[in-house]
């Protein structure tokens, strides 16, 4: 390459480093150069010179019950984002656990670590503090002391939902959320939008229930009949599963409850499955792409921090949820008493 450029290596390698100042003219051909011959830079070489490795280590949920698209979005967004910075993004499963982490950090293979699908009391945070590993995490812990995070509000986005349909005159409803296992595991969007809908019901004084659901027609049947069953009264549905709402629309249909005259439902759902279905849903969402924009810039800034012997960045960053006001979503009807 330094022969194609007419320099010397050296100035080949503070061009591409930028560690001195080169005359524009000379910084053009060696730019040409690279340009011409594909260069790229090799990720171990420049590991050993700056004991940086350049790359992210992205730890994703390998699970049943999440919702694979939004993940995927998220973690698109992640790669685009360290791009940007020249970096690379390494997928992590997170069946490894702390395990997995554990070993990210002490072969250096990643200069930083982002983690998804976080639970409140999750196993693979020790693991980062204990390694004083530069990170960020997609969700919000119990003990988020010394991280740095980004999440939608989640609780918001619940007492959202409560207070839509609390202002449409419902005074019972219900939740249906996702399966058992998450509740089980702790996950923090789950459990935090739950808090705050059963927060602002309590609030608003309205009658509530919560039910997890696994999302299949089967499941979905077995859950509204056992909410119509104990609680006859309920004309507002809150859905926090992707996979329940087009079941929960046919059997209420199925039952003779038209949406929204006999029954409203609205979802906490991505943007994309807003005008799948019909009617169109009166839906609580959030920005997915800027989760993983701001979780590059929190790693990229904690590993700069590291970089210079500086404590990592404790910043939460909570994304406000958005409700929009669809068709799913009316007042309750006049007929129904309330016990």
């Amino acid at each position: 390459m330094a022969r194609r450029a007419g320099v010397s290596a050296s100035t080949v390698s503070y061009v591409l480093s930028g560690k001195r100042t080169i005359s524009e003219a000379t910084r053009r051909r060696v730019e040409r150069a690279v340009s011409e011959l594909g260069y790229h830079p090799n990720a171990g070489a420049r590991a050993l010179a700056g004991r940086r490795s350049h790359i992210i280590a992205l730890v994703v949920p390998l699970r049943a019950d999440v919702y694979v698209p939004i993940m995927m979005e998220i973690a698109i967004s992640v790669t685009v984002s360290a791009r940007q910075h020249g970096y690379d993004v390494l997928l992590i499963t997170n069946d490894e656990g702390p395990e997995g982490v554990r070993r990210v950090a002490a072969s250096g293979l990643a200069d930083g670590v982002i983690l998804m699908d976080v639970e409140l009391e999750d196993e693979r945070i020790p693991a980062l503090r204990a390694n004083s590993t530069p990170a960020a995490l997609i969700g919000l812990p119990d003990d988020p002391r010394g991280l740095s995070c980004v999440d939608h509000d989640f609780a918001a986005a619940g007492a959202l939902c409560t207070d839509h349909l609390a202002d449409l005159g419902h005074r019972e409803i219900a939740f249906i959320g996702y399966g058992s296992g998450v509740y089980d595991r702790h996950a923090g969007y789950a459990e935090r939008t739950v808090k705050g809908f059963r927060e602002r019901a309590e609030q608003r004084g309205l009658r509530y229930v919560h039910r997890p659901c696994e999302g299949t027609y089967e499941s979905t049947a077995g859950v509204l009949s056992r909410i119509l069953s104990d609680r006859p009264g309920t004309t507002g549905f809150v859905v926090q599963n992707e996979g329940a709402i087009g079941p929960l629309l046919g059997l209420l249909r199925a039952s003779g409850r038209t949406v929204p005259e006999d029954a409203s439902v609205i979802a906490l759902c991505p943007e994309q499955l807003v005008e799948q279905y019909a009617p169109r849903l009166t839906a609580v969402t959030g920005p997915a792409q800027e989760l993983g924009r701001v979780a590059v810039d929190q790693v990229l800034g904690n590993i700069a921090a590291a970089a210079n012997g500086q404590e990592p960045d404790e910043r939460l960053v909570l994304l406000s949820p958005v409700l929009t006001v669809s068709e799913s979503t009316g007042p309750p009807p006049r007929q129904v008493v309330h016990r």
